[in-house]
């Protein structure tokens, strides 16, 4: 069988249990495997005699079996294997003293214990990586990993005519079990040690090719794992640096957790005598895994080849080595998207569109404000102006902060378009938002004197206005038309659509917004607008193919937000606040309270569909197993609910003859624009709700927002939520309600948000305390890509240095034809990765 990085799993491993586990992790091919890397590794394991072990730290040393026993255990059923292993010549080369001890092992199979006690005979030179534990007051190794080697040179040579030994010499093997170890990200289903035989059988059945030899050595070292391999991690890592020990000589399951002797079950003989497989070699695996990155730019950066990289990183000889492969993929995984980003923002410029040139209405507008443009907001509308007047489309992103005036900047551009004769469309994500948009819209435009028509089309209006609305969108007249997901149905058309607006663009389908921009002979214009704060770093990774606008300056009138963290427990202090509302509800103001549950019957992964939920990360240390779970994280408290909340506060004496409003995802239309009416008018002038209200809700009067459990929430995403008071000129605060430990992270990200009201300063914390999958969304951080060792932040500069190379590959060989194995990669990273691209 010919091997390639296609080949599925299934048909190179011949356990079934294991691949059934793999596929769960989402490992079906090699390419799978090879690609599923390891969080860490291991320091290298010390070499140390008997009597300068420590118990539970890991150590290596080299001795001689002794004796070798088999009991039944009478408790359960199965076996005990004990060999008693001397290391007085190891301990006397270390000027030590020597001592014997006792190596355990346990299974219920009796072909493996015969295999067992036959390789550890009486008078076997072994070498020992394991962690020491005290049995009877004797150390003892539970399932240690053990190499056995030839016990003179002459049994050295010997070993080619049939003797079989899993190292040439003590040093070899003293070598191999002390070098450093992948750690792999497991479940309760397999192991990162049998993750790690997984990968290491793939890279050497890449290397042999058809080798019908290799081929049945594959084959049998995975059935040497099978016999070993058992149903929960915890039973099955506890071999190596990354086991665990027993105090007692009977574990749970009376089954060998170990899958062999050696370091790894590819490399171990099996018991019926296939011999040991030789290290990898480098050169056939360099023909069977071709490199992606051009060789001019590999050379350039001194980076490994990719077949090299990938057996550093999983079969590394050195921590210095680990890391240089980790280093080359880090760069290979910025060229390949910085190359689909160039060729994309390329590809878009080639497309036929609406140039838009005529500005008077824009102008007129402008001119009818009541207030002087920002600096940042006047810069923005010319680069906008200027990207319309193009004969291909603009693609321009605008990251605003919240209040930061984008829906004028918007408005100036959709008039650019119809001043010019055409249609413009604004997208917003919920009915609220889009009614309030066609609502303030409207009247701007009748403030300035326009005479253009604005149409409002949504999925909740009633069959006879929806029909209607439809109607004067396909009729291609010039206006504004304001519409949610409606816009991206079958029925919508607009035959003169110049420019799509999209607001709060995390919020739409890829292929909602292709359906939109490629419904006519040419493509119209794209603005995409998010008050979810970018950090730049982020942008030019994830958003490279789009031109980038920020709006950091704030309209005149705004006061800066106070803001409060507060502890749950300090009930003087909750008191003191809820106080403080009344008095601003007295006072005629409104006042929020966000909870991360509808109910309180709803389970924390419910809620996490409509929050950013946060805990507190994994130290990156793994487990024993190397699942790379904390054994010693705490259960988090249950979130808090609207409902429960609600019932709390207005039984509360600060609030008595306080009309309250719930609103949540789970209300309808109607529902939600009543509640948003009697909130702005003041019949309930408090609003408890979920993150419904996170987008574009604009109540002038209100002024306080509370949020519980805001130590869950990212901070993006707290930020959004803060934006939601003060928009009416008055003083606003925001209060953070925690249950955060004191000193924990938690803490340390809600007092990064207490000192700033820097959207680009607390996206860039934000980034770096949880990585670009919470704060940008899994379709926007690799979660559904090829990007797995890329990070936004640390990777900035090689992220620029690729892209800089990427210029220069596309200037010399546009179509990459002379790189297939680089415009095969860059196809696959934009198929699964759209939404990094142009779409956004």
């Amino acid at each position: 069988m010919t091997v390639s990085l296609t080949t599925p799993l299934a048909k190179l491993l011949t356990n079934r249990r294991r691949v059934s586990a793999l596929k769960g992790l989402g490992l079906v091919t090699c390419a799978d495997a090879l690609t599923y890397y390891p969080f860490r590794v291991t320091d290298p394991v010390p070499l140390r005699a008997v009597r300068e072990g420590r118990i539970g730290e890991p150590m290596a040393f080299a001795g001689v079996v002794r004796d070798v026993r088999v009991m039944q255990m009478n408790a359960r059923r199965g076996y005990r294997v004990q060999a008693m292993v001397d290391d007085s010549a190891f301990a006397a080369q270390r000027h030590v003293p020597g001592s014997v001890t006792a190596l355990v092992f346990f299974s219920y199979k009796q072909q493996y214990v015969n295999w067992l006690s036959a390789r550890l005979h009486a008078g076997a030179s072994v070498v020992v990586c394991g962690t020491p534990s005290e049995y009877d007051g004797m150390p003892q190794f539970t399932h240690p990993e053990v190499l056995t080697v030839p016990p003179t040179p002459t049994a050295s040579q010997e070993s080619a005519r049939g003797l079989r030994f899993d190292a040439d010499s003590i040093d070899d093997a003293l070598r191999r079990v002390c070098r450093p170890r992948p750690v792999y990200h497991a479940n309760s289903r397999i192991s990162s040690e049998h993750i790690h035989d997984s990968i290491v059988t793939v890279l050497r059945a890449l290397a042999a090719g058809d080798d019908d030899e290799a081929e049945l050595s594959t084959a049998q070292s995975e059935k040497t794992a099978q016999s070993g391999e058992t149903a929960q991690s915890t039973q099955s890592g506890t071999h190596g640096t990354t086991g665990t020990t027993a105090r007692s000589p009977e574990p749970a399951e009376p089954e060998e957790s170990a899958p062999s002797l050696s370091r790894a079950s590819s490399l171990s003989p099996a018991p019926d005598g296939i011999e040991t497989s030789p290290k990898i070699p480098t050169a056939a695996l360099r023909r069977a895994i071709p490199d992606i990155l051009p060789e001019s730019v590999r050379e350039a950066c001194g980076l490994m080849h990719r077949a090299e990289a990938f057996l550093a990183i999983h079969e590394p000889d050195s921590v210095d080595s680990f890391r240089q492969a980790l280093h080359t993929l880090r760069y290979e995984e910025a060229f390949i998207s910085q190359t689909a980003v160039l060729q994309e923002r390329e590809q878009a410029r080639k497309a036929e569109t609406f140039p838009c040139t005529d500005g008077d209405m824009r102008e007129t507008f402008i001119d009818s404000l009541p207030f002087t443009l920002t600096g940042g907001q006047t810069s923005v509308i010319d680069d906008i102006v200027q990207d319309m007047g193009r004969d291909y489309p603009m693609q321009r992103l605008l990251q605003g902060e919240v209040g930061s005036g984008k829906t004028v900047v918007a408005l100036a551009a959709m008039l650019q378009a119809v001043g010019s004769g055409y249609q413009a469309v604004l997208v917003a994500p919920t009915q609220v938002l889009a009614e309030q948009h066609a609502e303030t819209v409207g009247g701007m435009v009748s403030k300035a004197g326009l005479d253009i028509p604005v149409t409002l089309v949504t999925g909740g209006m009633k069959l006879a206005a929806r029909r209607k609305a439809l109607a004067a969108a396909a009729s291609g007249e010039p206006g504004i038309i304001i519409a949610t997901h409606a816009a991206f149905s079958r029925t919508f058309q607009a035959p003169n659509l110049a420019l799509a607006v999209i607001d709060e663009q995390h919020r739409f389908g890829v292929e909602q917004r292709e359906t939109l921009l490629q419904r006519g002979e040419k493509i119209p214009h794209l603005l995409v607008m998010t008050a979810t704060p970018i950090p730049r770093t982020a942008a030019m990774t994830w958003f490279g193919s789009l031109d980038l606008s920020w709006l950091t300056e704030l309209p005149g009138g705004r006061k800066p937000i106070r803001t409060f963290v507060i502890p749950e427990a300090d009930g003087p202090t909750m008191a003191n606040m809820f106080r403080h509302i009344r008095r601003r509800i007295d006072a005629g103001e409104r006042a929020y309270i966000v909870c991360a549950r509808i109910d309180e019957d709803e389970s924390a992964e419910q809620a996490g569909q409509d929050v950013e939920l946060f805990d507190e990360p994994d130290d990156g240390s793994g487990s024993g197993d190397g699942s790379g779970e904390s054994s010693s994280a705490q259960p988090k408290p249950p979130l808090h609910a609207v409902s429960e909340i609600a019932a709390r506060l207005e039984a509360l004496p600060q609030f008595q003859g306080v009309r309250f409003a719930t609103l949540t995802g789970r209300d309808d239309d109607a529902t939600k624009q009543q509640v948003m009416a009697d909130f702005a008018s003041g019949v309930t002038p408090v609003l408890v709700a979920t993150t419904v209200i996170e987008v574009g809700v604009d109540v002038p009067r209100a002024s306080c927002i509370v949020i519980f459990d805001a130590d869950r929430f990212g901070l993006s995403q707290l930020h959004q939520l803060r934006g939601r008071v003060g928009r009416g000129g008055t003083d606003s605060w925001a209060f953070l309600v925690s249950r955060a430990e004191p000193g924990s992270i938690a803490e340390q990200r809600l007092a990064v948000i207490q000192g700033s009201l820097d959207g680009a300063e607390i996206a860039q914390a934000d980034l770096e305390l949880r990585g670009a999958g919470d704060v940008l969304g899994d379709a926007q951080s690799g979660g559904k890509s090829g990007l797995k060792l890329l990070r936004v932040v640390k990777d900035a500069k090689m992220i620029a240095d690729a892209r800089s190379c990427a210029e220069q590959v596309l200037a010399a060989d546009p179509g990459l034809e002379h790189e297939v194995q680089l415009a095969g990669a860059v196809l696959d990273f934009t198929r699964g990765n759209e939404s990094h691209l142009i779409s956004s």
